[in-house]
């Protein structure tokens, strides 16, 4: 059976290798979560600087602040063996997705949150999802965690029917207002 609360073991290593081999993941197209490369930079800060992708976050990313954000998201993958790792489709940079640790206090915390962001010319065609279950395979079946969540702002309707898909269950109780936002923001509401 499928874990589904409690706590978890948060370490493992993972190579410079595809995180998990699944091979055609959405029909004739390959999706594989790997290690970041350098040259990973210019298509990452050409994604997080499209208003289409970045529509659900407080701003675009700057250059220099994908840069920092892409050194903290090595750093992580590299100290903890897991992180939001870059997914490669059919060997093209395509985003990514993965496993992370929220950084702010909320009644969930601490855990591992799933989560994914794809460049806008792979949306709809299957790929956040095949990239999904295998972060999520990932973290059950390597690291035995025995839950996850999940979570966006209450307006994200695509990332939230790709939740859905995924299987995570919605409880209104667990609905909070995102520390890390301004009061009264429209993208608060989680």
């Amino acid at each position: 059976t499928e874990p589904t609360s409690g706590p978890g073991t948060l370490a493992t290593h993972v190579p410079d290798t595809p995180i998990l081999d699944l091979g055609k993941s959405t029909g004739e197209t390959t999706v594989t979560l790997r290690q970041w490369r350098d040259a990973d930079l210019p298509a990452f800060t050409q994604m997080n600087a499209d208003a289409a992708v970045m529509e659900y976050f407080l701003r675009r990313l700057t250059a220099e602040e994908s840069a920092a954000f892409l050194h903290r998201l090595r750093g992580a993958s590299e100290r903890d063996g897991w992180g939001l790792w870059a997914v490669d489709v059919d060997g093209q940079w395509g985003g990514f997705t993965g496993l992370s640790r929220p950084t702010f206090a909320a009644h969930f915390t601490p855990c591992v949150e799933i989560g994914w962001r794809l460049r806008r010319e792979f949306w709809g065609r299957g790929i956040a999802y095949a990239a999904a279950r295998q972060a999520e395979q990932f973290a059950f079946s390597r690291l035995g965690l025995a839950e996850l969540v999940s979570f966006t702002a209450t307006l994200n309707l695509r990332s939230r029917r790709l939740m859905e898909r995924l299987g995570l269950q919605h409880d209104a109780k667990d609905d909070f207002r995102h520390p890390h936002l301004p009061d009264n923001h429209p993208l608060q509401p989680h």
